[in-house]
């Protein structure tokens, strides 16, 4: 029930439910303080949002807050294009046509249990973030009144543990002679740079004739995901593979969506019989392949851009056999 309170020439309403953060709005007139009153405890009765301004929310059910948070946030990303797919993917999840002030954290955890058995707990994990996030802006920055976000109130699931998965040079071979039989000619030149250069996918995709030194062999890449700027040495593989494509004087050298490559990657994976192997275990095994040439940690370090030699640790998996042969030579000498 509202509260009023006699404040100078002005009445102050004050609106305290136990289930909705209070608030409250001064007026000249009691009368229209009492209208405002009724207008807000009918509003909250019925399930909808208030905003902090004491104005109802446009938000009403959780479609409404990830629509605007697709249309407002995840543009300013760099991985804008991929958060869109996920968020489109979870619109159509039922959870969406609950009203935002009956989302709790059990409905949460059902949606968590749900997802869990038939993805896996990373990719459950990345979801929640993005709905966690947009709870926060919400509540932050657009001053609607949600008591809580929920999804602070469950446990996610653990982070995937790192992946020891290299590719072999037959599967690597594989992967390329299945290339030759589909339509699809970025796929081929976009995998050996991936080896050559330990690039990510994002990464290949954006990069631009105009930022190619093909005499020096280096590349600049101006956006990255840890926001720092790199340039890298590029071998004369890597090299042999850009002047394949006919080099330009600007402008990308792929001109492929994220999406179009990540759906050509997964039916050639499958089509050779390789459906456990990910993109991302290419730059897995070009980090590797660095260090077993020799390069230390700093050079690896400067390819990768990787600033913290714990995360690039993560990526390294060296092979026992090859350090034998290192060892054998040391003692050889």
């Amino acid at each position: 029930m509202a509260a009023y309170r006699r404040r100078g020439n002005n009445w102050q309403v004050q609106i305290r439910r136990e289930d909705h953060p209070p608030l409250s709005k001064s007026f000249k007139l009691k009368s229209d303080g009492e209208r405002w009153a009724r207008t807000i405890e009918s509003a909250i009765d019925r399930g909808e949002l208030i905003q902090a301004s004491g104005t109802i929310s446009t938000l009403t059910t959780l479609a409404d807050l990830m629509v605007r948070y697709r249309d407002n946030v995840t543009p300013k990303k760099r991985g804008a294009e991929v958060e869109t797919l996920r968020i489109n993917k979870f619109l159509q999840h039922p959870l969406c046509s609950t009203k935002l002030k009956h989302i709790t954290p059990p409905l949460i955890a059902q949606y968590r249990d749900d997802r869990l058995k038939t993805v896996s707990g990373e990719t459950v994990r990345r979801d929640l973030t993005i709905i966690s996030h947009a709870f926060n802006v919400a509540i932050r920055e657009w001053g609607v009144s949600i008591l809580i976000n929920p999804v602070t109130r469950i446990e996610k699931p653990k982070p995937a543990k790192g992946r020891d998965r290299r590719i072999t040079e037959d599967e690597l071979q594989a992967l390329l002679e299945g290339c030759t039989k589909s339509r699809i000619t970025y796929l081929a030149p976009v995998i050996r740079l991936a080896v050559h250069t330990g690039m990510r996918r994002g990464e290949l995709l954006a990069m631009r004739w105009e930022h190619l030194d093909l005499e020096d062999n280096v590349l600049l890449i101006p956006q990255t995901k840890n926001g720092h700027p790199r340039e890298i040495p590029l071998s004369e593989d890597a090299v042999r593979v850009l002047r394949e494509l006919d080099p330009q004087e600007g402008g990308e050298v792929f001109g492929v969506a994220a999406n179009a490559l990540r759906l050509s990657w997964e039916r050639l994976r499958n089509r050779v019989g390789l459906s456990d192997l990910r993109f991302h275990d290419l730059r897995h095994e070009a980090i590797s392949r660095f260090f077993e040439l020799g390069l230390s940690l700093p050079e690896v370090a400067l390819i990768s851009g990787h600033r913290e030699p714990r995360m690039l640790m993560r990526y390294t998996h060296l092979k026992a056999r090859t350090v034998a042969q290192k060892l054998n030579a040391i003692c050889s000498v």
